[in-house]
């Protein structure tokens, strides 16, 4: 009686309920067909991916809900960056790293990035003027010089055009600048052209940032950080629902999680990382964990996903409908 009296209690609360089911193949599936048969796979991560599609689409779907898309710069010297440049008409604002300008914009100019390898001689790269990002290699001058010429050039365009006005944000400049990088690819052009605002706090931290303040020392030219941040406090007070689909941690996913805590915290959340939560970093809590500083309510729809985002964000994308 006492085991039957538990076996009713754990199923009750979801334990026991859903039994795994084995995934069949066959050749031509489709990302999608391939996403439904692993509903209940039960495997580890994969498992999470699959909530997480689910999570999406409840996010798209709910039209009451103002959703955040946050990423860090690494995965934009990669071909993620066409995803993510497609991705952007079906969130209402981003949150992203300086890098994540500097590395657009080195695309947009031409700046050449290739396949290299995580186990290469950084001595001899150093040696021969290449920059190693992971296993992305680019030339020195197809960063930095590329990235700095270009800011000048459409800076230098912002600063004679009849509206220039001296003062500005930093979603305000990424505003300026992507309206000028006319590149289907480029996250910051396609922010412009589907008036999504781009938040950048750490604006100051990369090649463009470093320009920025040398631009300002014999220009007139201010930047405002406070002016993103207070929309962002109405962002949160002025929605009653939102969502989030954070990839990788640091400054991004904090502010996203941050300025939702004063609305009672996310109503949907899909992170995903490859940090350790054990050090006790922000990029490696898990989302329940927000949940104890109420910046993820407890009624919250959410996962987090450990794994690669440029191994999960495509099939996630694919299988979400977002596309």
């Amino acid at each position: 009686m006492a085991n039957k009296k538990s076996k009713q209690k754990a199923t009750k609360h979801g334990t026991l309920s859903v039994p795994v089911k084995d995934v069949k193949l066959k050749r031509g599936i489709t990302v999608s067909e391939l996403m439904e048969r692993m509903d209940k796979v039960g495997g580890f991560s994969a498992q999470h991916m699959v909530d997480g599609i689910k999570i999406l689409k409840k996010m798209k779907e709910d039209k009451g809900s103002f959703n955040f898309l946050s990423f860090p710069a690494c995965i934009v010297s990669t071909g993620i960056r066409g995803i993510l440049a497609d991705s952007v008409k079906h969130f209402d604002a981003i949150i992203t790293t300086c890098g994540t300008l500097d590395h657009d914009i080195a695309r947009y100019a031409g700046g050449k990035y290739v396949l290299g390898t995580f186990d290469a001689d950084d001595v001899e790269l150093h040696k021969k003027h290449i920059y190693r990002l992971g296993n992305v290699f680019m030339e020195d001058k197809d960063y930095g010089v590329t990235v700095e010429e270009t800011f000048r050039e459409i800076m230098m365009d912002i600063y004679s055009s009849k509206d220039y006005k001296v003062e500005y944000s930093p979603s305000e400049i990424a505003y300026e600048f992507g309206k000028r990088m006319k590149d289907k690819s480029s996250i910051l052009h396609q922010a412009y052209l589907n008036k999504v605002k781009l938040f950048i706090p750490g604006i100051v931290d990369g090649a463009f940032g470093t320009q920025l303040t040398l631009f300002a020392q014999d220009h007139n030219f201010k930047l405002n950080l406070l002016k993103d941040e207070i929309e962002l406090s109405n962002i949160a007070f002025d929605n009653k629902r939102t969502g989030a689909l954070m990839i990788g941690g640091g400054i991004s996913k904090h502010h996203v999680i941050w300025w939702n805590q004063f609305k009672g915290g996310l109503d949907y959340a899909v992170y995903i990382t490859t940090a350790t939560q054990y050090d006790g970093s922000l990029s490696g809590a898990r989302l329940t964990e927000a949940v104890s500083w109420g910046k993820i309510r407890e009624d919250a729809k959410y996962v987090t996903i450990d794994g690669d985002a440029t191994i999960i964000l495509p099939i996630m994308f694919a299988a979400s409908g977002i596309f």
